[in-house]
């Protein structure tokens, strides 16, 4: 064991391990790379994490540091849950919830807690958190949180950003602080601050005085983004301030999040679900448009396409059979409605059925749970691809989670289609119609030169699609090592810069997360590419996207 992890072991009450094992086994995540880690410590509290932390500043300073990287469950797929350093990992200890108010909604929870577990606590208390990403079941709140995640139903109730309230967070130097929003007053006495929080304040109030031609620049249309720091709702007209839109979605590079207490909405467990066939994408565009222009509208909107049910049907015949007829559609879409008032619910029910109507649209409707549940698996048939591979041919997820803003859907679709065909790969695609945000997985092998190289010009031509349309590089998943190299030519130079100043302000001697969304460069990932990828370690469950 080196002389760090036999310091941090006699320092801290969480366990340190440094075999060569655990090392490798925490080297990768669900993304295509791989960094080995230094060691692997289990933080059993905030106080563990303080100590670290303050530990790698004072290495920093003296000129050695030692990076810092918080992770979950492992299922990031841009590659911001590895780091060559120290691997914190949460789910063994830090994993409760630590308050629950029934009334109000608002729960209290450590980051390392699992995502099911706290849905089916809030179910009975008659709430939910809508923002739950297709991974909820085997990731965690704090890995969605880093990630600003979304999913299904992200439609109508946005992404998790929109959630959190407040949070505990371990700065770069051990301090720890509660976010939340500031007063004009409250702010002054940050400023104030002979401490290292009061450095931070100092700063971001001169950075924001002095760039306010940044602020006022255009951003992605779209209708969710998770790319870059969200630096607009940071500071507000009032002179308000507050950190938590910067650390919801900074995967880990701006401090340590050890705490989150997040709002939640009722749950409503009777919905409505539709399910339509399209043999056109630009009519499925146009419905799409006109579903979300619905008032109190659906709350989720999701898509498979032909290749993914041909797929399904060639790997796993019985899997859609009786549920999905043949020949396939060009797509197929699945349109929730879950209005807490069940008269509002079928009035808008009707008003859907009414413009799958007008564009003659063929199309069921179920209010039965093991009816909606069957339709469900159409969605729900995309974990075959992920999970699936012929011969040393995988899965990989190197292009996916563009975005682009509603209108542009079929040109978008139609692009990605182009793509494929291109470099001869088969597409399966599948993701959110409603917000123009898809997923899909290209088949190749990383033990392949060809491959290998092929894997670059994917990523480097579907980003290069997805900004050309004017939409985002991720729309809930992140940046990571993976997307971080397009963030300065999706938000132009000025951007940013400002995106690299907050990282100093925060992260002055790089110990949190680096090379991780900023200051990333494609050459700097390459190296980082796998030679066989796989994802053994969530085979507990069914992998899902």
């Amino acid at each position: 064991m080196s002389k760090v992890a036999h310091y941090l072991q006699e320092h801290v009450l969480g366990q340190v391990i440094t075999s060569a094992e655990a090392r490798r086994y925490f080297s990768t995540d669900g993304g295509v790379f791989s960094v080995t880690p230094s060691l692997i410590m289990y933080p059993a509290n905030e106080n563990d994490v303080r100590k670290t932390a303050r530990f790698t500043w004072q290495l920093a300073e003296r000129g050695r540091v030692i990076p810092m990287t918080a992770r979950g469950l492992g299922t990031d797929q841009a590659g911001a849950a590895i780091g060559s350093g120290i691997v914190m990992v949460f789910p063994a200890h830090m994993n409760k919830i630590l308050e629950l108010d029934g009334k109000s909604g608002l729960v209290s929870v450590q980051p390392g807690i699992n995502y099911g577990r706290l849905q089916q606590t809030l179910h009975t208390h008659g709430r939910y958190l809508p923002p739950y990403p297709a991974s909820f079941e085997f990731s965690t709140i704090g890995g969605a949180i880093a990630n600003n995640a979304g999913g299904e139903k992200s439609l109508k109730y946005g992404q998790t950003r929109k959630y959190v309230r407040s949070l505990r967070v371990v700065l770069a130097n051990g301090e720890v602080i509660q976010t939340g929003r500031l007063s004009k007053r409250d702010l002054s006495k940050k400023l104030g601050l002979a401490t290292f929080e009061g450095e931070i304040y100092r700063a971001l109030d001169k950075l924001y005085e002095e760039h306010q031609n940044v602020l006022a620049a255009d951003q992605p249309n779209v209708t969710k983004n998770s790319a870059g720091y969200d630096i607009w709702d940071v500071r507000r007209k009032d002179g308000s301030i507050d950190l938590t839109p910067l650390f919801v979605g900074s995967q880990g590079t701006l401090g340590i999040v050890t705490q989150a207490d997040l709002n939640t909405e009722v749950y409503n467990e009777q919905t409505t679900l539709m399910a339509a066939s399209f043999d056109d994408i630009r009519i499925a565009e146009e419905v799409a448009l006109e579903l979300r222009a619905l008032g109190d509208g659906p709350s989720a909107l999701e898509l498979v396409d032909q290749n993914l049910l041909e797929f399904i049907d060639r790997n796993n015949p019985n899997y859609l059979k009786e549920v999905v007829p043949t020949p396939f559609p060009k797509l197929m879409m699945l349109i929730e409605f879950d209005n807490s008032n069940d008269r509002q619910q079928r009035r808008m029910v009707k008003k859907a059925q009414k413009i799958l109507e007008k564009f003659e649209i063929g199309y069921q409707t179920e209010r039965q749970k093991d009816k909606q549940a069957e339709l469900w698996r159409i969605r729900r048939s995309a974990a075959a691809v992920v999970a699936h591979n012929e011969g040393k041919l995988k899965a990989l997820p190197i292009i996916e989670d563009g975005i682009v803003p509603p209108e542009r859907f079929n040109d978008y679709l139609e692009g990605i289609y182009k793509l494929f065909e291109k470099h001869k790969l088969k597409a399966a695609i599948w993701g959110h119609a409603g917000d123009a945000n898809l997923h899909m997985q290209p088949f190749l092998d990383l033990g392949e030169v060809g491959d290998r190289q092929k894997t670059f010009k994917l990523i480097e031509e579907y980003y290069q699609l997805v900004m050309s349309l004017g939409g985002s590089t991720s729309g809930e998943h992140s940046d990571g090592r993976l997307r971080g190299p397009y963030l300065e030519q999706l938000y132009g130079p000025e951007t940013y810069a400002f995106f690299q100043q907050i990282k100093s302000i925060f992260d002055p001697h790089g110990t949190l997360n680096p090379g991780v969304k900023i200051n990333v460069k494609l050459d700097d990932i390459k190296p980082l590419l796998r030679h066989e990828y796989s994802m053994d370690h969530l085979y507990d469950h069914l992998p899902q996207s």
